[in-house]
């Protein structure tokens, strides 16, 4: 993706913050677990945290968590919903924190923004030695006829590739690697995929896939075209067009060890 792009799509969540956290799932406590069970202790560090989706999980966790986003509206909504975080602004390229201070750095559906050549040196620099770096990401398990059709439907500004585990598997292998090299110090990837699902109905379905950052820059005739075809969608589908109803995911994690 274009550095231009990727800022474009990644400045964009600001605009629908309350939405954001009204209706973005949270992470499979079993993903969590697993991304952090290397680390050397329990100070951990929420990259792009944006709402604090994966910080109140690992607050509940009974980490020492430490949030740092670089969104304004973002940040005003995670200092609302958990006051007792330490929420700063910065960003995976400019992190606000001092060298070896944190034992992993966790990144909930947002290293994908990241400009790893920047943020792999930071994110090293912040770490102390055999600290963790993971990556998290809520899919959609397409291995389900309707969310499969669902997604096929939708078009790739509401689920895009990272929202879908095989492409997910095929992006994410070398996001922790910047090009640079040496610099950030990381060993050799591990993935692993966690059964994880959120209660919605079709309303809230189509509200969550409209905070999508493709969706959100999308002309406002093209967006409600998008929204419309995915409610016609999920009032034809006898497991979505009535109450509430578990869609089906999968909490991905991508973690590497800082060398």
């Amino acid at each position: 993706m274009h550095q231009d792009d990727r800022r474009l799509l990644s400045s964009s969540f600001g605009t629908a913050a309350v939405a954001y956290a009204e209706h973005r799932p949270d992470y499979a406590q079993t993903a969590v677990r697993w991304a952090l069970e290397r680390a050397p202790g329990p100070r951990v560090l929420d990259l792009g945290a944006g709402t604090g989706k994966l910080t109140g999980t690992l607050l509940a966790l009974g980490t020492e968590v430490v949030a740092v986003e670089p969104d304004p509206a973002m940040l005003t909504e995670l200092r609302r919903a958990l006051p007792v975080v330490r929420a700063l602004a910065g960003s995976a390229e400019a992190i606000p924190l001092p060298d070896g201070s944190v034992d992993a750095v966790l990144a909930g559906n947002a290293m994908h923004w990241f400009d790893m050549d920047v943020a792999g040196p930071e994110i090293a620099r912040v770490l102390t030695p055999a600290g963790v770096l993971a990556g998290l990401w809520n899919v959609m398990d397409d291995r389900v006829d309707w969310v499969a059709e669902l997604a096929e439907i939708s078009g790739s500004a509401a689920i895009g590739p990272r929202d879908l585990p095989v492409s997910w598997r095929a992006e994410t292998a070398d996001l922790h690697r910047p090009k640079s090299g040496a610099a950030a110090r990381f060993g050799s990837p591990e993935q692993a995929e966690f059964p994880h699902g959120q209660r919605r109905t079709a309303d809230s379905l189509v509200a969550t896939l409209a905070t999508r950052a493709g969706m959100l820059v999308m002309p406002d005739q093209e967006q409600q075209a998008t929204l419309g075809r995915i409610r016609a969608f999920l009032a034809s589908r006898p497991e979505t067009a009535r109450g509430e109803f578990t869609l089906p995911m999968l909490t991905c994690v991508l973690r590497v060890r800082r060398l």
